[in-house]
């Protein structure tokens, strides 16, 4: 299977104008458009007459959608996927959250989001046995975090992870999600790798909160479309001339989100949930990688949200006509166009597929009313819009403030001149200076020099550095998800380095606390789980561990570090009761935070490979730890162990 075209599951869904299949057409993603101009109206007159047997063969209703209180979902054109130490919304050196810094971003970027889904466990869940439910609740001021988001105009979604089976065990999930949702006021619930929720937490969910927007990641089946309000558009490949989006065509009030998690292009999903009047996905940060938005696409989705936040009621109830007719020339270069037409006023959506600007004619000649409203040029690859007024008509109050906008905007943003190169990031690694003092005499010693050294990881979507362990891919799968990979690297020193044989115990710990008085600006969950004096500390984050290290004049190891003085100790290493080792390997490349572990742990969670690497690893075995703040990086499962550099 080539990775880098769409599987058949997310290829456009072709039909057959003279003997459609309508089982076919009711589990697709996209309907393909035939590409001749002619088929267009016989393909239209078919999606209508497929669409009127939708309600025979799969009774949906519209309850959800005609609830006052679950209306917002029907406008919540623009979601983010943000993990709760995104460094646009957490700041690690002032140990708090910073959601006016994540807000003006989106505005000055993107336009805005209507939706934050805030991840908060996967990946790092399964470093010990605490359940997704942990991972929110121990978090301090989430509260006010939601409510802040919300009082800026964001909805706020929860995630919800199904597979977490293999971590300790709580309440029913149907109980612990009403709880979680009601404890923090959310509005909304992700449903990771899940194509539709059981009905019973449906209205379980509703009673809790009405209104409540319940996304799926898979394709909605059609049967359970009356029951959630939004869904993903995941991996939804389009057909050359674009086609209508499955489950927005039965049911208009139904909202959608394009999204291609490891793209870094976006311009077909824009352009496509553009025609289709549904919103798209902002996910720069995938679990830790860096998959930034171009401005190119940004300035596209700022003028897509600007129409759609504009127009919405139009858009919503409008005649919708996908692919209407335009002027023959402008059909000729690649443009095309959905109209919305509603009490005499027509939105005409356009996009263009071709290589270069559009300055030619749109409409066709003899269409009916005066333009009002229009954007220009269409640009390479973008979009643009015309709102035409029938005689007779009074122009509606959001074209002149919609007009302005577009204009203040092609002023200060020119899009043939924007930025369409992918934005790349470096992850950095912090630099916490050299150590001050000397070794005990059983560490053991790594010399100067150069040390060659065979790293093993298993491939998750975390990558391992900063590296994109997919890029442009249509739905990893194993074996190329989740497969143990190999990597040699060169350790350089200058001078030799000697690690600690084993550990700092609880013992020691406990020392270095009575004799400093140390306290960490956030206790949660400081030195929480005492397991015995000769045991390894745990429960202490990366700081907690640099504090000592610095106390007795020592430093952490880098993972390199580490790894070789294990391969030079052979069996004088100790790893009694093994628990993973923070690491001098902390990066950040301005979104994300992480840490590289050593050593393995007692601890595995099973059940899901989605879960992080557990139990014992040898030496060469890293994983990559997204760090997590306000104290939840404190593990029963992560301790640390000492470095000293010797001139």
């Amino acid at each position: 299977m080539n990775p880098l075209v769409p599987r058949l599951v997310d290829r456009p869904t072709v039909v057959d104008l003279g003997a459609p299949d309508w089982a076919a057409m009711d589990t697709a993603k996209i309907i393909a458009a035939p590409a001749d101009p002619a088929d267009w109206p016989r393909w239209r007159a078919v999606l209508d007459q497929w669409r009127a047997g939708v309600a025979d063969r799969h009774p949906i209703g519209g309850a959800a959608y005609e609830q006052p209180a679950g209306q917002w979902a029907q406008t919540c054109c623009s979601i983010a996927q943000i993990w709760l130490w995104d460094e646009l919304l957490y700041d690690f050196a002032r140990d708090c959250f910073t959601p006016e810094r994540l807000l003006a971003d989106a505005d000055r970027r993107f336009g805005g989001f209507d939706g934050i889904v805030l991840w908060h466990a996967y990946p790092v869940i399964g470093i010990d046995d605490r359940n997704q439910w942990d991972f929110y609740r121990d978090v301090p001021g989430l509260a006010e975090l939601v409510r802040t988001l919300q009082d800026a105009g964001a909805a706020v979604f929860l995630d919800y992870n199904p597979w977490d089976t293999g971590t300790r065990r709580g309440d029913s999930d149907g109980a612990e999600l009403v709880a979680m949702v009601t404890e923090l006021s959310a509005d909304g619930l992700f449903l990771d790798t899940l194509k539709e929720a059981d009905a019973e937490l449906v209205k379980a969910l509703e009673a809790a909160r009405p209104g409540i927007g319940l996304e799926s990641e898979s394709t909605l089946p059609l049967a359970r479309l009356g029951e959630h309000r939004l869904s993903w558009a995941q991996w939804f490949a389009d057909s050359e001339v674009p086609g209508v989006i499955r489950s927005h065509y039965v049911e208009r009030r139904h909202q959608q989100h394009h999204v291609r998690r490891w793209h870094r292009r976006h311009a077909e999903e824009l352009q496509s949930a553009y025609l289709n009047g549904v919103g798209v996905m902002v996910w720069e940060v995938v679990f830790g990688v860096w998959v930034g938005w171009s401005d190119r696409d940004a300035a596209t989705l700022r003028r897509m949200l600007a129409i759609q936040r504009s127009a919405s009621e139009l858009i919503l109830s409008g005649a919708w006509t996908p692919l209407a007719d335009l002027a023959p020339e402008a059909t000729a270069a690649g443009i095309y166009a959905s109209s919305f037409e509603r009490e005499g006023i027509t939105l005409w959506a356009v996009i263009n597929r071709s290589g270069q600007d559009y300055a030619g004619p749109v409409l066709p000649v003899g269409a009916p009313g005066r333009v009002v409203l229009t954007s220009g040029p269409v640009p390479t690859r973008g979009i643009g819009v015309l709102v035409t007024l029938a005689d007779g008509f009074a122009e509606p109050e959001w074209v002149g403030p919609l007009a302005a906008r577009l204009a203040a905007e092609r002023a200060t943003n020119d899009m043939a001149a924007a930025d369409a190169s992918f934005p790349y990031r470096d992850a950095i690694r912090t630099n916490q200076g050299r150590s001050t003092a000397g070794p005990p005499e059983n560490a053991i010693r790594v010399p100067a020099g150069r040390h060659r050294l065979t790293v093993r990881y298993r491939m998750r979507e975390t990558g391992l550095y900063d590296e994109a362990p997919f890029v442009d891919e249509w739905k990893p799968l194993p074996p190329r998800l989740h497969d143990l990979r190999t990597v040699e690297r060169v350790l350089v020193l200058d001078h030799d380095v000697a690690v600690a044989a084993a550990a700092v115990t609880e013992a020691e710990f406990d020392r270095f606390v009575a004799e400093t008085a140390y306290r960490p600006k956030v206790t949660n969950r400081f030195l929480a789980g005492p397991v015995g004096p000769a045991a390894p500390v745990t429960f202490v984050d990366l700081e907690d561990a640099r504090a000592y290290a610095r106390w007795v004049g020592g430093r952490l190891p880098t993972e390199d570090e580490w790894q070789r003085a294990a391969e030079l100790a052979g069996p004088a290493w100790t790893q009694t009761a093994p628990v993973w080792n923070w690491t001098e390997s902390e990066y950040s490349d301005g979104r994300t935070r992480f840490v590289l572990l050593k050593g393995g742990s007692s601890y595995q969670a099973t059940d899901s490979e989605w879960y992080f690497d557990g139990g014992p690893r040898p030496p060469e075995f890293t994983a990559k730890l997204l760090r997590p703040g306000l104290g939840l990086g404190r593990s029963s499962q992560i301790g640390f162990r000492l470095a000293w550099d010797i001139s």
